[in-house]
């Protein structure tokens, strides 16, 4: 199957070869042009298609008084196209929408991951230039905390609380040999062990691990929320892409778009408020979606504006080294207290002075990309948050007029001009056109809808978990 515009700019050409009289239902004599766009549209030759109009008795949708240029099994290939050709103007249409969101979350991850990267390259090098007796081992710890970041930022079942307890469990056996007892590092692992375990009793950091957890905590979790809720954006948009069509949707769509061209109609275009049956009832559980989607979008925006001081993920993390140079200091200052606090849990080690492996590199950071880079304002997580949301915020509607904007930009004939109904060619449509939604259908006079759509369901109640955890973290502000 080609896609939609291929399909147009097709027709078009063969179109320009059609005769005048094509319009009109009457003294249709050829089946000429009607083969030529099955064949061109349906890719090849099918055996038994008719040169001139003739009884249809076996057709199930194009049915007709007036002699036909289709056959029961023109009818089946053209439903199947129908459908395709609806997954086709759906796909056109949201791809605007799914592009603006899909690369927003690609590159909020690609933001993140090199903010992670700089964080963790801040801490090496507040190692490396302030404390560099204990910078070689403390590095895995470093780099084992930011790895965490990145995984709970990402997606990964973990606890902030305790990939940060780990750091500076392994970061107080550091201080003790290297700063408190300087020059001692060749402890026994048990005797390290025990000074690690140690630590959350005498807590040699002061208040400095809870403040790190209460300001990772405020601002990680938005942030992975955020990213979160855009890949469910994605998924709900992939989702209505590839609906379901039902039957009686199916053999609507194939009324509108293709039994025309049985009676050699290769001209017209349904009317306006006969599209406008057919597609809000084909989409009336897609519609269901737009008050959950307006919703999705406001907690997105809710949830952007409430990432800023202790929930800026950028802060935080660019000024982690900050805080961890403050609990180097604030234990060596306390060196002699918390000393005699270990030797009563641990014991006195006598030990031999060694000489501590030093940094590996000397100071030129940028040789081992270990450089501050100045940030740019312009370039901002909140910058570019705020430009995604106020992009997207055109959206906020885009579910509960998509069955119009199919019919005004794609399928129907502009008013005024004459039109197929269903069964001819009229000036305009005498029906009732109903409106959007699922309570509306009852009365659609051209497709029956009936019962809830599980899938969309699901969709929804997915919306509604993450409307639920930014209202929740909104809230808690």
């Amino acid at each position: 199957m080609m896609d939609a515009q291929t399909w147009r700019a097709g027709c078009c050409c063969l179109l320009l070869l059609a005769l005048a009289g094509a319009t009109r239902s009457e003294g249709v004599q050829s089946c000429e042009e009607v083969r030529k766009l099955f064949q061109w549209r349906l890719v090849g030759a099918v055996k038994g298609l008719p040169d001139s109009p003739r009884a249809g008795p076996d057709l199930q949708v194009c049915i007709s008084k007036k002699p036909t240029c289709c056959t029961r099994k023109m009818e089946e290939r053209y439903q199947i196209a129908a459908r395709h050709d609806m997954q086709q103007v759906l796909q056109t249409s949201s791809s605007t929408l799914k592009f603006l969101i899909s690369r927003n979350a690609a590159a909020f991850q690609e933001a993140l991951e090199t903010l992670i990267r700089q964080a963790e390259n801040y801490t090496s090098i507040l190692f490396c230039n302030t404390y560099r007796n204990m910078a070689l081992e403390a590095a895995a710890s470093v780099q084992e905390l930011f790895t965490h970041v990145g995984l709970y930022l990402f997606g990964a079942d973990i606890n902030p609380e305790e990939f940060i307890n780990r750091f500076f469990d392994s970061l107080f056996p550091l201080v003790y040999n290297h700063l408190i007892n300087p020059g001692m590092t060749d402890s026994s692992l048990e005797y390290s062990e025990c000074i690690r375990t140690a630590r959350r009793d005498v807590s040699p950091f002061g208040n400095i691990p809870k403040r790190v957890m209460g300001q990772m905590g405020r601002s990680l979790l938005p942030s992975r929320t955020f990213l979160q809720a855009l890949n469910l954006g994605i998924e709900v948009i992939n989702t209505t892409d590839h609906l379901h069509v039902s039957k009686e949707c199916s053999r609507a769509l194939l009324r509108m778009q293709y039994c025309p061209l049985c009676q050699g109609l290769t001209l017209s275009k349904p009317c306006m408020g006969y599209c406008l049956n057919v597609v809000r009832g084909c989409l009336a559980h897609t519609v269901e979606l737009n008050p959950h989607w307006h919703a999705y979008i406001r907690s997105l925006e809710e949830l952007s504006d409430a990432m800023h001081g202790t929930y800026d993920i950028e802060h935080v993390l660019l000024n982690f080294h900050v805080l961890v140079n403050d609990a180097v200091m604030q234990a060596h200052l306390n060196g002699q207290k918390l000393s005699e606090q270990v030797n009563k849990i641990c014991g006195r080690l006598i030990r031999t002075p060694t000489q501590s492996p030093r940094c590996s590199f000397d100071g030129s950071k940028e040789k081992h990309g270990m450089k501050i880079s100045p940030r740019n304002d312009e370039e901002t997580l909140a910058n570019r948050r705020k430009e995604f949301i106020n992009s997207l915020r055109l959206y906020r509607t885009f579910y509960g007029g998509l069955a119009d904007e199919l019919c005004v930009n794609e399928l129907a004939a502009a008013d005024g001009l004459p039109c197929w109904n269903g069964e001819d060619i009229v000036k305009s449509y005498t029906q009732r056109v109903v409106g959007n939604g699922i309570k509306a259908q009852s009365g659609n006079p051209e497709v029956k809808v009936r019962g809830t759509d599980p899938v969309i369901n699901q969709i929804i109640d997915k919306l509604k978990h993450v409307i639920q955890i930014t209202g929740t973290l909104w809230f808690t502000r």
